[in-house]
């Protein structure tokens, strides 16, 4: 892969189908219409005009001889073939990125920011990883808020987020950076309980550890819920770590992130149960130029995208 910066110099692809010489601001294109969904909303966040915008994506569906969204009224969606290039555009944004940062990024920034995610993604993901963040730029303040379900970036109650949940409203821009992989887990004793027991080792039989009612929203505890029918579970908690304990001490079957379950060596039941949940970088459109919120989020992206394989199982 050849780098480039943002001035329009020529770039090249080299995927399974794709060696083609592109221009980097076709690309960029490419992908602010797919985050944003229409071309008003990509223009003004590229401080393009639409005429523009729309020859850059019409010039690289030429160089590329695919056709890469379908154009509806309601706004633009990505084809199957767009679909499959996001994850090889981005991974040519970040080379832009890391190649036109320069010196000034890595200069001294003091100052705040305030990142939203959730706890599990912070205490076992993020905060093992902040050393190195911390010795890059040691005047920056960060401040960690996992309580997402009260917090809005609307509000302005934290600069950006990393959560599985994608943002319907507010001015803010997203990325996707990977998946969150959920699978069915349980203590090795109680795998080998079920094993020996011919009553168990049917979901109709096992006893589960789920969310209590103020989470029953989240897909983990729907899910069990369609399984239980209307049975009672062993434990209802209001925090992942306390399910993990549950499942540690043979109390049942919980949904947990594969990536947790599998380091404290719980077993593995089923690996796909249909709850994964995609991983989105969120920042305030209005902050995304400063320079400690950009420091954050090229670090927290890198760490994500370093960590694919493992946060998906």
């Amino acid at each position: 892969m050849e780098k480039t910066n943002d001035t329009g110099k020529r770039i090249s692809i080299i995927g399974n189908d794709m060696r083609r010489g592109l221009v980097w601001d076709d690309t960029r294109a490419f992908l602010a219409v797919a985050r944003r969904g229409t071309l008003s909303a990509a223009a003004v966040e590229l401080n393009l005009g639409i005429a523009t915008l729309s020859r850059r994506i019409e010039r690289l569906e030429a160089a590329l001889n695919l056709p890469l969204f379908v154009r509806q009224q309601s706004g633009y969606q990505l084809t199957e073939d767009g679909a499959d290039l996001i994850e090889k555009a981005e991974a040519l944004e970040a080379a832009a990125q890391a190649f036109t940062s320069g010196a000034d990024t890595q200069a001294q920034m003091s100052g705040q920011v305030r990142l939203a995610t959730a706890e599990n993604l912070a205490t076992e993901l993020i905060m093992p990883a902040l050393p190195e963040f911390r010795a890059q730029y040691p005047e920056l303040l960060v401040e960690v808020v996992t309580d997402i379900s009260t917090t809005n970036l609307h509000r302005r109650d934290a600069d950006l987020a990393v959560r599985m949940v994608r943002p319907e409203r507010g001015n803010v821009t997203l990325r996707r950076l990977g998946t969150l992989g959920y699978g069915l887990y349980c203590s090795p004793d109680y795998a080998s309980q079920r094993e020996a027991n011919p009553d168990l080792g049917d979901y109709d039989t096992d006893a589960f550890i789920t969310w209590g009612e103020m989470q029953s929203h989240l897909p983990a505890a729907q899910w069990v819920e369609r399984i239980l029918r209307g049975r009672k579970p062993a434990l209802t908690t209001t925090s992942l770590a306390a399910q993990v304990a549950a499942a540690k001490a043979g109390l049942g079957l919980a949904v947990l992130p594969h990536f947790i379950a599998r380091d404290v060596g719980l077993f593995c039941v089923a690996s796909d149960i249909g709850v994964d949940q995609p991983i989105y970088l969120v920042i305030q459109t209005d902050l995304a130029r400063s320079r400690r919120i950009r420091a954050l989020a090229d670090f927290l992206t890198d760490l994500v995208i370093r960590n694919r394989e493992r946060l998906s199982g």
